[in-house]
């Protein structure tokens, strides 16, 4: 039967630095021709070398059942990334990794990798005919306004977003706000008229992480001024030190305004509130995602 995942054993082809905080790494293997990706935030896992540097060797067959009967400290690490871009055909993909120094072992990786290196992936098979999942970009068929809330961890798919919407014939207004860590991590990205990019960067500030993106919900006119009947209404707290805060609906059928808010889960919570109780949207014009917490490593 066939599974909507599957593993892929990749080998580490080039490297190209983006930015001060980004870098680009290219993998390939035979079996990335049977690689698909669904959407510009289509998520993957990426399994790593362990503390001793011992390449990962899962079973493309049987690999989550073998992952999940080993214990927690055999188990080979893994973190969560978006494809970037994939040329099926060419048997390449395309993974954009955000430096933070020697805090993980994903970040120790991309620190030391060299052409040559193995890592597995875990991506959607574009042999199963079903939806995989593993995507959160669903805007309504009509969609006339769009708000991105991110920081850098979700730099690269709000890239995809914004090269697909662009190929449009009639790309929506968009109000955009990026948050990085420093000025070299601007990158270019593609525009249109009706587009407006805001980038925030905290080097040098006294902002906290994901306060300007706090203060972005807080303000942002693009936000329709219509409240819902659940405005004011009290949300269920999320704890997003012991839970991962991530909320996403359907498409909203009714077209108009569609927020896609992805950054560190302190600030997603707040602009949660700001977004649904204060400014009284409707759920379902909302996906609210924690890509990380400040102070933890997850996987």
């Amino acid at each position: 039967m066939k599974r909507p995942y599957r593993l892929f054993d990749v080998t580490l082809l080039h490297s190209a630095r983006l930015s001060p905080s980004l870098c680009r790494f290219t993998f390939g293997g035979a079996d990335v021709v049977n690689m698909r990706t669904c959407a510009p935030d289509q998520r993957i896992k990426v399994f790593f070398p362990d503390a001793a540097g011992k390449p990962p060797s899962l079973s493309p067959d049987t690999w989550l059942a073998d992952y999940q009967a080993m214990r927690s400290a055999d188990r080979p690490p893994r973190r969560t990334y978006t494809i970037r871009g994939l040329r099926s055909s060419d048997c390449e993909v395309d993974i954009d990794f955000v430096l933070h120094g020697s805090t993980g072992p994903a970040s120790r990786w991309a620190l030391s990798a060299v052409p040559g290196d193995k890592l597995q992936i875990v991506a959607p098979d574009a042999t199963y005919a079903g939806d995989p999942g593993g995507y959160e970009w669903r805007p309504p068929a009509q969609l006339d306004r769009l708000l991105l809330l991110a920081d850098e961890t979700a730099l690269p798919a709000v890239a995809g977003i914004l090269e697909d919407l662009a190929c449009t014939a009639r790309p929506p207004t968009t109000l955009v706000h990026l948050e990085v860590p420093t000025v070299g991590d601007c990158l270019a990205l593609p525009t249109w008229p009706s587009l407006r990019l805001h980038w925030a960067v905290r080097e040098g500030s006294p902002c906290a992480v994901g306060d300007f993106l706090i203060d972005a919900a807080r303000t942002a006119e693009a936000i329709p001024s219509v409240r819902t009947s659940s405005a004011g209404a009290s949300l269920a707290d999320v704890d997003v030190d012991r839970t991962i805060l991530w909320e996403t609906q359907a498409p909203p059928q009714d077209g108009g305004f569609y927020a896609w808010v992805a950054a560190e889960a302190g600030a997603v919570k707040n602009i949660r509130r700001l977004l649904l109780e204060e400014r009284g949207l409707p759920r379902s014009a909302t996906n609210l995602m924690g890509y990380w917490r400040l102070g933890q490593v997850r996987d």
